[in-house]
């Protein structure tokens, strides 16, 4: 390999926590060549280059823990790879995937390193590294890079792949108070919790949200009519079948009138403040081509709002803004939105703009306005004259401490009757700090699937964090969306630690799932064969709402290869440690490296969790000290030295005497009527993790017995059921 050439053999994404991070990171496999006695003080205009290319570089604190540090290290010397690591981190946040975490370290192979970087979305994460070594070999070679470019390809990748900003939020917001999630599609369907205290949501839509509702708020003529009954104020008017029916509408409710659609959203077809009857039946057509059928109301003057309401209550709100121009007597319409609207840097044509750009070639609404007022496109304006150009669709300024508390109650009395637990309440008013009533304001829809981005990125004023109340919402304080999770991994037995865990589960009670290399259960009945302790199979487990507990089996070479299958776990069970070949192909060559594998085990339970660990296995008690909840160990020495000390802290151990399972918390002994079943340590471990999980010592002794019965049928009926498919 050249000197100028850095390769990445491999790439290797970790879904879940593992030996570098509790978040998901990809892990490449780099071979920097000959570069190996090229540091980067070695590399002639190298720092330059870099730090000029990517200036962000200069906030990277690196080993030294300060801003700077990380260029520090490029101008004192440092290797390739963990220059990748920096340029991979530093183009995922010009990307908008802010990360600061990463690792470059050396294989037991000169010149191999293993790269890994916090992985926000897995397949921009893959072209930030990728395009990060051709940055660095473009800078280690003097070759032009255009950095811009690259960053908007990038970013372009992100905005396809990854959460749109308002299902972000409400993640972030579950993240926050550490309820885990997954992302079930491509798009914005995403589980929060597990199992069977899993809620969904897509974007500001939950699984509480009411189908019939959403029916109801997309027909505007029945809201109305619904909330109208109920004394909420709203708008005179009704459906109309032609131009002629509109007409006879408008002067029934008396000009000036609005026009739209019954069934569009997002301002589409709708036209406002109409006094004749050209512009009626001009607004009647253009509102027919968006819906089903056409609604004409009367007009109310003032601004528009929209509310954000929230399982009853309004947590957000933002105002509107009349779009115009000012005519110069020498520009047409057209370049004038483009100079004094669209060179707005809050405007663009994402969700990630707060305004939207406005298309007068496009818009048939923009183009019937410019009319009324007797211009068109190419019309110049006389200088200093005025030109509306848009009356709705610009929704984005933050008035939320200004909202009276008689307009909360009548917006949150709207989304109740519609029948919404999450509602966008659009009404208009002249001053959003005073009654309805007083100001003859009304409320004008309500609407399903509200977003969020105008709250979260106002134009003006205050962003609002409206995804924690949707996720208080979902989740109440004494909720936190997990079911009981016991991960088991080790250099043995955990196959079967891991089924007796789940059989007394079952016999406890709980709708429980298994994973392991014996296949995939669900309350006991298999439902796939092979090895299923992996990744993929743990996530079946989570996303099945019938679970009430689900046990993991997760062995080394797994948690090496795609991580944990789940966040953090009640209880996490290391039986043994010790090196396997399986893990040498990941260059974890002896038990010293082995006990960084199993350590994740440990490394992952809650606070209010436990790790089992055994105690006559001197590395695996060691991991006791790394175990943010309690510990209960395990063995078959009641009287080693580990055991001798953790009774004298008053722990809780299962050992063995006299051939009995007894369960010692201190010096307090209770023994189990059950003898445990070979081999006699896998007993211990499930014992201690079923003990951890609160299952009584009764129900413990029954399922021990009947285990080894229920196991054989289990395999049995694998056997017949493969004899049937053939």
């Amino acid at each position: 390999m050249s000197k100028r050439d850095i390769q990445i053999i491999d790439v290797r994404p970790l879904r879940g926590p593992n030996i570098w991070t509790y978040r998901p990171a990809l892990e490449a496999l780099v071979d920097i060549g000959e570069l190996e006695d090229f540091p980067s003080n070695m590399l002639p205009g190298f720092y330059e280059r870099l730090s000029a290319w990517l200036p962000g570089l200069a906030e990277h604190r690196c080993s030294y823990g300060e801003p700077g540090g990380f260029l520090r290290r490029v101008e004192e010397g440092t290797w390739p790879a963990h220059i990748l690591e920096h340029v991979t981190l530093e183009l995922q946040n010009l990307a908008g995937q802010r990360t600061g975490f990463g690792k470059a370290r050396s294989t037991s192979k000169r010149g191999v390193y293993k790269v890994v970087v916090r992985s926000r979305q897995e397949e921009v994460t893959r072209a930030c590294l990728y395009a990060g070594r051709d940055l660095i070999m473009a800078a280690i070679n003097d070759e032009p890079f255009d950095v811009a470019a690259k960053a908007i390809e990038l970013t372009d990748v992100a905005e396809s792949l990854c959460l749109g900003p308002s299902t972000a939020c409400i993640v972030d917001a579950a993240t926050e108070r550490r309820i885990p999630s997954i992302r079930l599609t491509a798009g914005n369907l995403v589980q929060l919790g597990y199992g069977a205290k899993q809620r969904r949501v897509w974007t500001a839509e939950t699984d509480q949200t009411c189908a019939i509702a959403e029916s109801i708020a997309s027909d505007k003529d029945l809201t109305k009519s619904m909330l109208s009954a109920c004394g909420v104020p709203v708008p005179d008017g009704r459906v109309v079948a032609s131009v002629e029916d509109a007409w006879e509408a408008a002067l029934d409710v008396g000009l000036p009138v609005v026009v739209k659609p019954t069934d569009a959203n997002h301002g589409r077809g709708v036209s406002l403040d109409l006094s004749s009857r050209e512009d009626v039946e001009a607004a009647f057509h253009l509102a027919a081509r968006h819906g089903s059928e056409v609604l004409v109301e009367c007009f109310i003057a003032g601004d528009e709002h929209r509310l954000l309401v929230v399982g009853g209550r309004v947590v957000a709100a933002a105002r509107g803004e009349v779009a115009r121009i000012t005519g110069d007597g020498k520009t047409n319409v057209f370049d004038l939105v483009e100079r004094q609207i669209n060179s707005d840097p809050r405007r663009g044509l994402t969700e990630d703009f707060p305004l939207n750009k406005l298309m007068i070639d496009n818009d048939t609404a923009i183009k019937l306005e410019l009319q009324r007022q007797g211009l068109t496109a190419e019309s110049v304006p006389a200088e200093g004259r005025q030109v509306l150009i848009q009356r709705n669709g610009n929704v984005s300024l933050d008035v939320t401490d200004k909202v009276h508390p008689a307009v909360a109650a009548a917006v949150s009395l709207a989304a109740r009757i519609v029948g919404l637990d999450i509602a966008g309440v659009d009404l208009v008013a002249q001053d959003i700090s005073r009654p309805l009533e007083e100001q003859r304001g009304a409320i004008v829809e309500v609407n399903a699937g509200p977003g969020l981005l105008m709250h979260l990125r106002p134009a003006e004023g205050e962003p609002r964090a409206v995804g924690r109340p949707i996720v208080d919402h979902l989740f109440p304080e004494d909720n936190n969306g997990r079911i009981p999770i016991v991960g088991v991994t080790g250099s043995d037995d955990t196959t079967r630690v891991a089924r007796l865990i789940a059989w007394l589960l079952y016999i406890d009670g709980r709708h429980a799932g298994v994973a392991c290399r014996d296949g995939l259960y669900f309350d006991q009945r298999q439902v796939e064969r092979g090895d299923c302790a992996n990744w993929h199979a743990g996530q079946r487990l989570l996303i099945n709402r019938t679970m009430q507990a689900a046990v993991f089996e997760t062995p080394a070479a797994a948690i090496l290869g795609e991580g944990l299958p789940y966040d953090r776990c009640n209880v996490g069970v290391v039986t043994s440690l010790r090196h396997t070949e399986d893990v040498a192909r990941f260059d974890i060559l002896d038990d010293e490296k082995m006990a960084g594998v199993l350590r994740t085990q440990v490394d992952v339970v809650l606070d209010e969790g436990v790790a089992v660990l055994n105690a006559d296995d001197a590395g695996v008690a060691a991991m006791a000290d790394l175990s943010d909840g309690e510990v209960i160990f395990y063995g078959l020495d009641e009287n080693s030295d580990v055991m001798t000390a953790h009774f004298g802290r008053n722990g809780r151990a299962v050992v063995l005497r006299d051939g009995a399972i007894v369960l010692r918390t201190g010096s307090q002994v209770q023994r189990l009527t059950a003898r445990p079943i070979a081999p006699p340590s896998a007993t211990l471990a499930a014992v201690a993790a079923a003990w951890a999980l609160g299952l009584a010592p009764d129900l413990m002794s029954t399922g021990i017995g009947s285990f080894e019965s229920s196991f054989d049928a289990n395999k049995n009926a694998g056997v017949m059921n493969k004899r049937a498919r053939r």
